[in-house]
């Protein structure tokens, strides 16, 4: 069924589009990368794509601070506080340079009182964009036009699984081996969170390190589609933490 967005997600999905083209721009005539101090790759494409998003919720959400990837990374970090923006211009920069697969991501995600209340998640090569909110729900866009998201609820017959693709780890290779999985597939980016969103997978486990701004966004439209984002314990995963930097997490669909 076709759905309209409300207006806030609206305006932060333009800014995601936006900022998706620059993305675009640099992978269609070539991207190299250089090292961050943490060796992780950058490139043009985060930088420029950065500066856009900034620009755009300067304007929209004026007084609101950001923290952003390549801001933090040059040692530029906001005040947070209870209510600010987390964001990664380009997540999945690997994938972004191998120039297969398209799994690359534009992520925004507003933060309140250490929850993700509203996300936009934009996967420009693919043409799918992921936005939600508590308020508002979850809905996607791609070549369908635009419709409200709905995670399901744990199938009988076994889950899906999906994990990242760049970054196995033993932990989570041993959780999904404990549990009744009829199909695995691993993916790229925060696209991780919205294949749950969507019903396409019911699980997304990960113990390997990530930063706030990598997960905010899928955070809050899997949130928003109704399911949830936990710590390895099922304690309650929030935002705002020393350093940005997350722990264990496991992400799964309607309970």
């Amino acid at each position: 069924m076709s759905a309209t967005l409300p207006p806030e997600l609206e305006r932060l999905a333009r800014i995601a589009l936006a900022a998706g083209a620059v993305v675009m721009r640099h992978y269609e005539a070539g991207a190299a990368a250089r090292l961050k101090a943490d060796a992780s790759p950058v490139t043009d494409a985060d930088e420029e794509a950065e500066q856009v998003i900034l620009a755009g919720l300067a304007a929209a959400f004026p007084g609101i601070p950001v923290v952003a990837e390549e801001e933090a990374a040059a040692g530029r970090v906001a005040e947070a506080g209870a209510h600010f923006f987390l964001v990664d211009p380009l997540d999945g920069t690997k994938e972004f340079l191998r120039g297969t697969g398209g799994e690359f991501t534009v992520n925004i995600g507003e933060i309140r009182d250490g929850v993700p209340v509203r996300g936009v998640v934009f996967a420009p090569a693919l043409g799918r964009l992921f936005v939600g909110s508590l308020a508002d729900g979850a809905f996607a866009q791609d070549g369908d036009g635009t419709r409200r998201l709905a995670a399901r609820l744990p199938p009988a017959d076994g889950l899906v699984a999906v994990s990242s693709k760049s970054h196995p780890d033993a932990k989570t290779a041993a959780l999904l081996e404990s549990l009744t999985i009829k199909a695995h597939r691993t993916a790229g980016s925060s696209l991780k969170f919205c294949l749950v969103a969507t019903g396409e997978a019911d699980i997304y486990p990960r113990a390997g390190r990530t930063m706030e701004w990598d997960t905010a966004a899928g955070h809050a439209v899997l949130l928003a589609a109704g399911g949830n984002v936990t710590r390895w314990d099922g304690t309650p995963f929030t935002y705002g933490k020393p350093g940005f930097e997350n722990g264990a997490f496991i992400a799964k669909g309607r309970r």
